[in-house]
């Protein structure tokens, strides 16, 4: 996915009632040239993956460790225009898992969230640009120096795990999806 496609899918994608404002501003993002550097800001693009299983039962999250809470795999793009290529590197990177079946090539959902400023990097937003993939539960997950824990949590037992208002969104919106072919 190329800069100019991006473009293209923020124009016709359908946005969730909660996306409405986040197309707006991913457009006005993508006017910067070095938005998909991390140093950009007051914010910058990052790719992550929703991962289910071919079943549709479960989803991979990572318990992440800088803010101590279950997320979907994801990261800087780190100056990758192609966000789909920064999802899978960071779902690879983060659970261990190799071999995952990309369920659309268009992005799946938008976020723009806030990061806490550390000591060395002032608080921020990323502009984050989700894709949906698939993977087998049986292939072996590792848990990377940036997670406490990688885990297949059922979709029942999602809110005991999160409550993040986002990863909410991705489950209610692959419900409504998952027979949808784009």
């Amino acid at each position: 996915m190329t800069r100019t496609e991006l473009e293209r899918q923020l124009r016709l994608h359908e946005p969730h009632a909660e996306e409405q404002e986040f197309v707006t501003r991913c457009q006005w993002l993508l006017t910067h040239s070095d938005c998909f550097q991390r140093y950009h800001l007051p914010g910058h693009f990052t790719g992550s993956a929703w991962i289910t299983n071919p079943e549709h039962t479960h989803t991979l999250l990572v318990h992440h460790a800088k803010l101590n809470r279950w997320l979907q795999p994801g990261g800087h793009a780190d100056g990758e225009e192609d966000l789909l290529a920064v999802a899978l590197r960071e779902a690879r990177e983060e659970t261990g898992v190799i071999r995952f079946e990309v369920k659309t090539s268009a992005f799946f959902d938008l976020d723009i969230h806030p990061i806490p400023a550390r000591a060395d990097f002032p608080a921020h937003d990323h502009y984050d640009v989700r894709f949906w993939l698939i993977a087998d539960p049986s292939d072996k997950v590792e848990v990377s120096e940036e997670s406490h824990d990688v885990r297949w949590i059922s979709f029942d037992d999602l809110p005991h795990f999160t409550q993040e208002k986002s990863v909410h969104r991705l489950l209610e919106k692959s419900a409504r999806a998952r027979h949808v072919k784009r």
